[in-house]
């Protein structure tokens, strides 16, 4: 298991505007997509936390834009869980262009960890074992 999962992709021609020049939203799906695949790095998907009977609604958003990605710049997505609570859960992100290593955007996502019924609750002990291991590991590596 790693603290930081990374996650590769390319800017698709439609995710920009006539500049080129990835869309903001973007950011947000992309984020995503770091998430879930971390999850899947940890040893489970979200597909199966979902047929489990538990979402993970996001509840708060932040990116803040350092430099643009463009049409087909190649994209690495450094996912990593930076604080696991009883029902909940803050992912961060870093956004960098893999051909020079720059930084584009840094973001984090908050978690709330609910039921079928939409009701906050706790995660089982197989997936709530592999997130505090992940946490801990990272906040071990934070300076």
């Amino acid at each position: 298991m790693s603290k930081i999962c990374e996650t590769t992709l390319r800017v698709r021609y439609a995710e920009t505007d006539q500049m080129k020049v990835a869309y903001n939203s973007n950011y947000l799906v992309w984020f995503e997509v770091g998430r879930v695949e971390m999850l899947r790095e940890l040893g489970f998907s979200y597909l199966e936390l979902e047929e489990d009977g538990f979402n993970l609604p996001v509840v708060e958003i932040k990116c803040r834009y350092k430099a643009p990605a463009r049409y087909d710049d190649e994209l690495v997505v450094r996912t990593r869980l930076a604080q696991m609570q009883t029902s909940l859960l803050r992912f961060q992100y870093d956004i960098v262009r893999k051909a020079d290593g720059k930084l584009l955007s840094q973001g984090e996502s908050v978690h709330l960890v609910v039921g079928r019924d939409m009701k906050r609750t706790h995660l089982p002990t197989k997936y709530r074992d592999a997130l505090h291991a992940a946490a801990e590991e990272a906040q071990s590596a934070t300076p």
